[in-house]
């Protein structure tokens, strides 16, 4: 046990003071047998005779048991955080075709914006490479190209969170594109009708809006009215980057690819709705980024919500069943008493 045991309702504890009328119930309610004449009992005290008490205070310690886990004994969880109030965050993802140019690789490593993409939202959400991690903070994942479709729901298991955003993939051929404005509205709709201190999206795209479905102005005013703060980032080198190709033969080329991002809408969505705009054009700039994002939106929280508990009154119920237990046992064999 921890030694931080405390007790959730030390007031029972009072119940232990019936301890002493059951051990004088008990030990009055020996047997007695009426002799002629005190030359027919045996001389002296036998073994028996000596701890004919011991059943008498095992039903008075399991009264005292039984108070005990009343009182309610626990532990605080030392390996629980303490739970404090969070902020909801929705990332919102573009995973057209072109998000396959590789302008945001490593040094060391050739990665896809996707890729690099990931890596730097999983240290986002769970830390590392210089972050904290958002261990507070319900946040869910939005992909978008064509269509818009939420692929983890607001939530603090972020373990789980992670794993859906590594399965991310580029979208097919037939459901190609860059739908900002069903993004946006999609992360909007998730957030809106969420109880949270502050509620901020982050979208990430490196192209221009092509399919219109929802206007982008319309997910901007439905932003508004959500109180909902967008950053927006805009990933990709000026100019050209480089793009892997599949051959079709089982070998791939590099290839220059045009890097064509709508800079004024994206500033104009975090302008409008309270937040930052931000341009990613190499791997350090892209995680930076996020550091900014994640010192920005940093709430301070003083006061401890939620601790999680070990309780141990089961620990002290079950003494208490053996005991008396053990006490009838004994008083109906060992120590039995003559009626």
């Amino acid at each position: 046990m921890s030694h931080q045991i405390s007790l959730a309702h030390a007031p029972f504890l009072l119940f232990a003071l019936l301890a002493l009328p059951v051990w004088w119930w008990s030990h009055r309610g020996a047997g007695r047998v009426v002799y002629s004449s005190l030359r027919a009992l045996p001389s002296g005290a036998t073994w028996r005779t000596r701890i004919a008490w011991i059943p008498d205070a095992m039903l008075a310690g399991a009264v005292v048991m039984f108070a005990i886990a009343l009182a309610g004994p626990r532990a605080p969880d030392d390996n629980a955080r303490i739970r404090r109030e969070g902020i909801a965050v929705m990332m919102t993802v573009d995973v057209s075709g072109s998000m396959r140019a590789l302008d945001l690789s490593e040094k060391t490593k050739e990665l896809t914006r996707l890729d690099a993409v990931k890596r730097v939202f999983e240290q986002f959400v769970l830390g590392g490479g210089g972050l904290d991690g958002r261990p507070d903070d319900a946040i869910g994942l939005i992909a978008f190209a064509h269509y818009a479709d939420t692929r983890a729901p607001l939530t603090l298991d972020h373990g789980n969170l992670v794993t859906a955003a590594h399965a991310l993939d580029f979208a097919t051929e037939d459901e190609d594109g860059t739908a900002i404005g069903a993004g946006l509205e999609l992360a909007v709709q998730r957030l809106a009708d969420v109880k949270a201190k502050s509620k901020i999206a982050i979208l990430l795209t490196d192209g221009e809006s092509n399919i219109h479905d929802i206007d982008e102005q319309t997910a901007i005013d439905d932003a508004i009215k959500a109180n909902v703060r967008v950053y927006t980032i805009g990933a990709g080198t000026t100019g050209v980057a480089p793009i892997r190709i599949d051959r079709g033969d089982g070998r791939t080329e590099l290839r220059q690819m045009q890097v064509s991002i709508d800079e004024a809408l994206l500033r104009k969505i975090a302008e409008r709705t309270g937040g930052q705009y931000f341009r990613a054009t190499d791997n350090a700039s892209l995680r930076h980024i996020y550091t900014q994002i994640d010192k920005l939106e940093r709430t301070q929280i003083d006061e401890e919500r939620f601790v999680r508990y070990h309780l141990y009154y089961d620990l002290f119920v079950i003494l208490a069943m053996l005991l008396v237990v053990v006490a009838f046992v004994l008083r109906g064999s060992l120590l039995r008493r003559l009626p």
